[in-house]
């Protein structure tokens, strides 16, 4: 949906282009600050400081010296890679922000790095210091997916898409066996606008 509407207003505001601002592309439908600058960086090789949960653990260890990133907070995350970008050419700031997000999916992984593969292992201030445990706060454990509240909205999703027509409620509200929990996940999925209710029953939002 979010897609669909991000197109739209890029066909309408933008004449059909993807827009190369960063405010622009904030005020796109969907997109968040992560997608904005990887657009600007990817796409239109503006360097931006792009930050995912894996370039954030390469920065961490290779330049902090720490095991583990902690919670993320964007300004300082941002703040953190731009350090590692900005002394380089803006063609260099482009390809690194690129290498940056391979090293920490393929070499510099969570759970068992590939440290002698490294290509920046000898200035790597972890391994330096001996790989020493995390010691930092921790961001919160997303909740258990079993049984909650996100299972039931996709199990309705999941029905009003193979239906081409509205599914009616008296059918809906037997996918689950909570029915305080049923209500209250179909109420937030016609509130964020992922669903309609009509005459008939309920449908994908347009």
């Amino acid at each position: 949906m979010r897609l669909h509407q991000a197109a739209t207003a890029i066909s309408r505001d933008h004449a059909g282009e993807v827009p190369r601002d960063l405010d622009a592309l904030l005020a796109l439908p969907g997109i968040g600050d992560y997608t904005a600058r990887a657009i600007r960086t990817f796409a239109f090789g503006i360097p931006e400081p792009v930050v995912d949960t894996n370039v954030r653990r390469v920065v961490a260890r290779a330049v902090a010296g720490q095991g583990e990133a902690g919670p993320p907070r964007m300004a300082t995350d941002r703040d953190a890679v731009w350090s590692v970008l900005s002394p380089v050419t803006e063609e260099l700031q482009v390809q690194g922000a690129k290498a940056l997000m391979e090293l920490g999916a393929l070499v510099c992984t969570a759970r068992k790095p590939l440290c002698e593969q490294c290509p920046v292992r000898d200035t790597c201030a972890w391994r330096a210091a001996g790989y020493p445990a995390y010691e930092g706060t921790t961001a919160p454990r997303q909740a258990r997916f079993e049984g909650s509240d996100r299972q039931v909205r996709g199990i309705i999703l999941r029905e009003l898409r193979h239906s081409d027509i509205p599914v009616p409620e008296t059918f809906l509200v037997t996918l689950w066996n909570d029915r305080l929990q049923y209500e209250r996940a179909l109420a937030s999925l016609l509130e964020d606008g992922l669903a309609v209710r009509e005459a008939d029953g309920i449908t994908l939002a347009s």
